[in-house]
């Protein structure tokens, strides 16, 4: 079928009528079908000069992307039967895959098996995407390494009808120093895949050319917020999250449930390429994936003859010393153009001088503000957030200590929060953006910690006579702010009634190896929150007595009282010697 190109948020007519037989057998298939149609500005329309937010939360920054649909004669197996997804079918060439390509969408789908779980990515979602925003690496353009073999670009956005992003990368991956473009065979803008490049042929670089990099990086993305691609509402939400327009959602699930029904491996280099040469909406560049950025657009209609004009009087000689032998008259000039904004701080908001306990979820964000030259806020800025210092903190929701986001239109962005780890001490948060001095946020965690302690016995239950061991462990359970709290250091004593330290002949603690003592330090709450002191052995003195437990850093503290009892005296036993005894005698 004829090629088609569609501009993001904008909708074909005709593209629209062709999609609405294709979502029909996406839905007759039981396969996860369509959404409703969008509403409110993430969904709206768009007239071709409206410049769009800067600050896009889409991966491919809303460019243009192809909206051919499947041929309505899938490769549908025999009735009533679907080919398991791992397998592929023979076909059309259309329904056919490169071999490098669909090599990297299923190595995808297999890596994020195991880092991605919950997530259930199907490869046929990533193929579906690759269709859309390149024609699957433009028929499969790559080396044996997956690297395409000539630069797959967007449009430039400047605002144009597209989104205005100025440069984020100094033109490393888009060969734009002004604007951004979307880039390589899934189509990600620069700022985005600082945040989501991944290096799955892992040579050392995240490459947004390479087909394997950007297809795990693809599902990385998808697979973010927790999406589940078993449920219709995630699996939109995910590939909306590439571009929020219901005719793109509507195209990308009718090529999904095309490749759902079957595809086949075919050589690299020989995939369908679209075969319109002019796109939808006027560019300077003939293929919406551009290779040559300057290339301009081929008529979209058959040229006219050019009409005959009468012939210019000629001009006068020019007076010596004027360039050109012209008109003496100075040509008009231009204005000057106005210089493009550079990054020149990045200023603290919110966020320094923040403290958590250990494993707690610090209460606030690391934020910056990009500035220019002129104290003006700056949209579209990459600003990375790195955890530094020795510590285990991470941002939360994985592992990862460094991560990139974008400004706003205000110019601020803002770091995920930080979840504090187990060692504790001091730490930095810093933002960096191109040459602008880095912003430093200082950060702390303290020890795990509680404000209450617990007896998990009852009062009077703790009672032995002098010498032997009370029978009932002394067990008690810390809580901070009403929950459970794990890992908190305890300390433990024994006092008189009176608050003095125990003298000698008072109770003690048995420890492990044997030994009596008075005090107990390095004690910690289980999982549970609760800690069981170690064995209680009675003095030879009666009396009563305290056991002070007390939680670190100001935490709470309970006293359990112990009563000691006389030991008990046995009876004498009966004399065999008839004598009286010395009191009797002295009678």
């Amino acid at each position: 079928m004829a090629a088609l190109f569609g501009r993001r948020l904008r909708r074909g007519a005709t593209t629209t009528a062709v999609a609405a037989v294709a979502i029909a057998a996406l839905s007759a298939s039981g396969a996860p079908g369509l959404t409703a149609p969008l509403t409110g500005a993430g969904g709206g329309q768009q007239s071709a000069g409206d410049a769009q937010d800067s600050t896009p939360d889409t991966a491919s920054g809303n460019s243009r992307y192809y909206t051919d649909l499947p041929p309505l004669d899938s490769p549908t197996p025999a009735a009533g039967t679907l080919p398991d997804p791992g397998t592929t079918v023979g076909g059309s060439t259309e329904s056919g895959i490169p071999a490098t390509v669909l090599a990297a969408y299923k190595q995808a789908e297999q890596e994020l098996r195991g880092t991605n779980p919950q997530c259930h990515l199907p490869w046929q979602l990533l193929a579906a995407i690759g269709k859309v925003e390149s024609g699957q690496a433009r028929g499969g353009d790559v080396d044996a390494n997956g690297t395409t073999l000539h630069p797959i670009l967007g449009p430039v956005l400047n605002g144009d009808g597209f989104a205005n992003i100025p440069d984020t990368d100094h033109g490393v991956y888009d060969q734009d120093t002004v604007h951004d473009r979307a880039v390589g065979p899934m189509q990600f803008i620069p700022s985005t895949w600082q945040t989501w490049g991944r290096d799955a042929n892992h040579d050392g670089v995240k490459d947004p050319n390479n087909i394997f990099d950007a297809a795990l990086a693809t599902g990385a993305k998808l697979c973010a917020s927790d999406h589940d691609m078993t449920v219709q509402g995630d699996m939109n939400a995910a590939i909306l999250s590439y571009n929020q327009s219901q005719e793109y959602l509507d195209t990308v699930l009718s090529w999904y449930e095309y490749y759902r029904k079957g595809t086949h491996e075919i050589p690299d280099g020989t995939g369908t390429l679209p075969t319109s040469t002019s796109p939808v909406d006027p560019s300077p560049s003939a293929d919406p994936f551009s290779t040559a950025p300057s290339t301009p657009a081929l008529p979209t209609q058959t040229p006219k003859p050019p009409q005959s004009s009468p012939p210019s009087t000629p001009t006068k000689p020019g007076k010596p010393g004027k360039p050109g032998g012209g008109s003496s008259t100075p040509p008009p000039t231009s204005p000057p153009a106005t210089p493009t904004p550079v990054l020149k701080s990045l200023a603290k908001t919110a966020g320094d001088a923040l403290t958590a306990m250990a494993g707690a979820l610090f209460d606030g964000h690391a934020e910056v503000r990009a500035l220019d030259s002129t104290g003006k806020p700056m949209a579209g800025i990459a600003v990375t957030f790195e955890i530094t210092g020795a510590t285990d903190a991470h941002f939360d929701g994985g592992a990862t200590t460094k991560t990139t986001v974008t400004t706003g239109k205000d110019g601020t962005a803002s770091a995920p929060a930080v979840r504090a780890g187990e060692d504790v001490g001091a730490f930095s948060v810093r933002a960096t953006a191109g040459k602008a001095p880095a912003a430093d946020f200082k950060a702390s965690v303290t020890p795990h910690s509680a404000d209450a302690l617990v007896y998990l016995g009852k009062d009077g239950d703790q009672s032995t006579e002098a010498g032997a061991e009370f029978k009932t462990p002394i067990a008690v359970k810390a809580t901070l702010k009403g929950e459970v709290a794990a890992k908190v250091a305890v300390s433990a004593a024994i006092v008189d009634d009176k608050g003095n330290p125990v003298a000698a002949g008072g109770p003690s603690f048995k420890n492990a190896d044997g030994t009596l003592v008075t005090t107990l330090s390095g004690l910690t709450t289980a999982a549970d929150g609760t800690l069981t002191l170690p064995t209680l052995v009675a003095g030879k003195d009666a009396g009563t007595y305290l056991i002070t437990l007390t939680a670190a850093n100001g935490g709470g503290s309970v006293s359990v009282k112990v009563t000691v009892t006389e030991a008990t005296t046995p009876s004498d036993p009966p004399s065999d010697d008839p004598s009286p005894s010395p009191s009797a005698s002295a009678k």
